[in-house]
């Protein structure tokens, strides 16, 4: 008699790329009954996920304008979970990047773009990797776990931000709790005039590719997919693993705090509290369902662009709450993580 066994091995090599194909359907699956709770119909509803956010040249830049921090944020936390540092600290680090950003236009007063938006890229980067450092060196040199200091670092965040915005960062004019609009300098250009897509998509464009020639191409990528696989292999191997994950963790930070940078310079013109719709939490999102590679994280980003772009579109003809986005990004994150753990277990057959 033959039966099916299952026993704890690597699945084949060609199971990992089909993850987030299969993790997509099994997604639109689950949330079907959450959609039908909330009185839509599901295949109407993943018509308006799926179609009409790329059915009209608006909508498709739309959905480019709602990447360009996914593609950022699922940089910065594929970056850092490629050598094993577990960074879920993007949100943190985007506010910080905002902040630093905020200033910087706000002090930089009738500059040239060709000096106001170089400074407002290295202010944000800054920003994130300040706002990083902490969590990094008490990972390095206390082991304290990385994903609980992350997470607090977040909430600091937000506090400092509402602090600035109902104290010394006020709009003395209008008296809202946002900063004053940052100087015209250093504003991103928009890359199709009428639109909101500008500079800062070309800038996560070009970070991904940069990560992905890290990552593959470089003694330092080698390195740090060690640490990923292995920390003590990697320290066995003669890797200097602690200086390695503070760098990665370093960078990724800036990177989130790029995505801050250019929600300030390319959409908002000022900070305020709700810059981000968990554009952090999504990146972890993107990066996981991306498969920590550069091409998976872009598309996936993308993806995820049309589904908040639909989501919206969805609440105004349905009716229907448009954080019915949100449930379907959440569960997405938990099916996948759910197929990539199962992705160490195989079926045997045995008499």
């Amino acid at each position: 008699m033959t039966k099916l066994k299952i026993e704890r091995a690597a699945a084949p090599g060609w199971v990992k790329p089909l993850i987030p194909i299969i993790a997509i359907p099994v997604t639109f699956l689950i949330t079907s009954l959450v959609i039908l709770l909330a009185g839509a119909n599901p295949l109407q509803a993943f018509y308006q996920f799926l179609v009409v956010p790329l059915s009209t040249k608006s909508s498709a830049i739309e959905v480019l304008v709602k990447s360009t921090p996914l593609l950022l944020t699922g940089a910065a936390a594929a970056f850092a979970f490629a050598g094993g540092y577990w960074n879920i600290g993007g949100e943190g680090q985007l506010y910080a990047g905002a902040i630093m950003a905020a200033w910087v236009g706000m002090v930089f007063k009738g500059v040239s773009p060709w000096i106001g938006i170089p400074a407002m890229i290295v202010g944000g980067m800054l920003g994130g990797l300040i706002w990083a450092f902490p969590s990094a060196i008490l990972k390095v040199k206390l082991g304290v776990d990385e994903i609980v200091t992350t997470l607090l670092m977040n909430s600091i965040v937000t506090s400092v931000v509402s602090y600035l915005l109902n104290g010394p960062w006020r709009d003395p004019e209008t008296m809202w709790p946002q900063s004053p609009d940052i100087d015209p300098g250093t504003v991103f250009f928009k890359l199709i005039p009428r639109t909101r897509l500008h500079f800062g998509f070309i800038v996560a464009v070009v970070v991904l590719i940069i990560i992905w020639i890290v990552i593959n191409r470089t003694g330092f990528g080698l390195k740090m997919r060690a640490i990923g696989l292995s920390k003590e292999g990697a320290r066995f191997a003669g890797i200097k693993v602690d200086k390695t994950m503070l760098i990665v963790a370093l960078v990724s930070g800036a990177i989130a705090g790029l995505a801050g940078a250019g929600e300030v310079a390319g959409i908002q013109f000022h900070l305020i509290d709700s810059l981000s719709d968990s554009l952090g939490y999504s990146g972890v999102i993107v990066a996981t369902l991306g498969g920590l590679n550069s091409i998976g994280v872009g598309l996936a980003a993308i993806f995820l662009g049309m589904i908040d772009t639909g989501a919206q579109t969805l609440s105004r003809t349905m009716g229907v709450p448009v954080y019915l986005g949100d449930v379907v990004q959440s569960t997405l994150l938990l099916v996948t993580l759910s197929l990539f753990l199962l992705q160490n277990f195989r079926l045997r057959r045995v008499k």
